[in-house]
């Protein structure tokens, strides 16, 4: 039962006809063609003859199978990919096929030729099943032929022009201005000289006591007074004058808008 597997009696007529089978099959030039020991022809048919147990599988060696397998991918020059895979499944089938027949075999009872078929089928059904997934991977968009990715923008030629050169010492010295520009800004408020009105009233007061005449406001300033005191003593001056002219004991006097003031002691 277990050897029907792999070859099978057949009338002398039918036998006559198998030399002829592979002479008779149309040639691919993908195709690939094995020389064994007992088989001359293409992988494809020999798998088929053998399916059908029209082929001792105990003449072929899987060795030389195998060499020429490897050195037909090695040697194959715009190899698709899903002829390679069916020739590795064509191939492993054999060595499968083969492998039955030289392990020994278990003490069970042999499954019945119904079981055997249902067997085959469903591997028949799942190397179709993978045929026809590579053929829709094969058949789908590919990259560079019917899809194109988006260019890479042009590049742009960068021009440098060296518009100053410093040294380390420079650049540190750069950096720390920098910097310090960053620092937290100090406020301070300096003290600055002024003239009280107490002692501006004073001074007022006793220069009226000298003369009768009249005087400008800005011959009661300090002489020799830095600017922060000038301003200072000015004001504190002008609010004197009219601080006497109220009390009665000096006399103010402007002949024209924004002119200079004068000043003179009450008669």
């Amino acid at each position: 039962m277990t050897d029907g597997l792999l070859f099978a009696d057949v009338p002398q007529e039918d036998a006559e006809d198998w030399d002829g089978i592979a002479a008779e099959a149309p040639v691919d030039k993908d195709a690939l063609y094995l020389e064994l020991d007992g088989w001359e022809g293409p992988l494809d048919l020999l798998l088929d003859l053998a399916r059908r147990q029209k082929v001792d599988l105990r003449e072929i060696s899987i060795l030389a199978l195998v060499e020429q397998y490897l050195d037909y991918i090695d040697h194959a020059e715009a190899l698709k990919l899903e002829l390679a895979a069916d020739y590795l499944v064509m191939a492993a089938w054999l060595a499968y096929l083969k492998s039955a027949m030289l392990l020994p075999k278990e003490e069970q009872e042999d499954p019945s030729p119904e079981e055997l078929a249902l067997k085959l089928q469903l591997r028949l059904q799942r190397l179709g099943a993978m045929r026809e997934a590579a053929g829709r991977l094969m058949g789908g968009d590919r990259i560079g032929r019917d899809v194109f990715l988006r260019g890479a923008p042009e590049g742009l030629a960068i021009v440098r022009k060296t518009q100053w050169e410093c040294d380390q010492f420079a650049l540190i010295e750069a950096y720390g201005r920098v910097k310090a520009r960053t620092a937290p800004a100090v406020h301070m408020v300096r003290e600055r000289p002024v003239m009280t009105l107490e002692s501006a009233l004073e001074r007022v007061s006793n220069m009226l006591g000298v003369t009768l005449e009249w005087m400008e406001l800005r011959d009661f300033l300090p002489p020799h007074a830095e600017p922060r005191l000038r301003k200072s003593a000015l004001a504190s001056s002008f609010v004197a004058a009219l601080e006497l002219a109220r009390l009665g004991k000096a006399e103010i006097a402007q002949d024209e808008v924004f002119g200079p003031m004068r000043l003179r002691r009450a008669k």
